[in-house]
């Protein structure tokens, strides 16, 4: 709470996923969730957006769901990046949503890479063209590898509902 009442982009959009979905002794309240976001938001991290775009996305909003996860996106957020791929995807715009992918993969994203070599295998992509993207995949791979990473993702396997 202390770095909630810092203005901690981090912590105030933490908070609205407690707010969110009734975590840690918070009332499940979408209204203080939707507020947290859009202060969190405002103060800038790309998260924030993103769980806005989901909550207009699960209302039916399109359009402002849409507005957030682009928002998301151009922040960096590379789950929001892999799904407007996967939307120019379902709208038909195959090269759109491969530019995006490739963006996604090139900062780590497993889903994009992924949705990259199908790409590839439809035919919808070429290996030349997806080479550079692979490389910079896997170096983001081997950047974010660390022991402590590592002890976590066993915990997560070990126990999937360990919070």
């Amino acid at each position: 709470m202390k770095r909630v009442e810092a203005n901690d982009a981090g912590a105030v959009c933490q908070l609205g996923s407690y707010y969110y979905d009734g975590l840690k002794g918070f009332p499940q309240d979408l209204a203080k969730a939707m507020e947290l976001y859009a202060k969190a938001a405002d103060l800038g991290p790309s998260k924030a957006h993103y769980n806005m775009a989901d909550v207009y996305y699960k209302g039916g909003d399109l359009k402002k769901a849409k507005f957030h996860i682009e928002a998301a996106a151009m922040a960096g957020d590379d789950v929001a990046r892999t799904n407007i791929g996967i939307m120019e995807s379902k709208s038909g715009n195959r090269e759109r949503a491969i530019k995006h992918w490739k963006i996604a993969a090139s900062a780590g994203n497993y889903t994009s890479m992924y949705n990259l070599l199908v790409s590839l295998n439809e035919g919808s992509v070429s290996r030349e063209s997806i080479n550079s993207t692979l490389a910079a995949y896997n170096n983001s791979c081997v950047e974010m590898r660390s022991e402590a990473r590592d002890a976590y993702i066993q915990v997560e396997i070990d126990n999937p509902d360990y919070e």
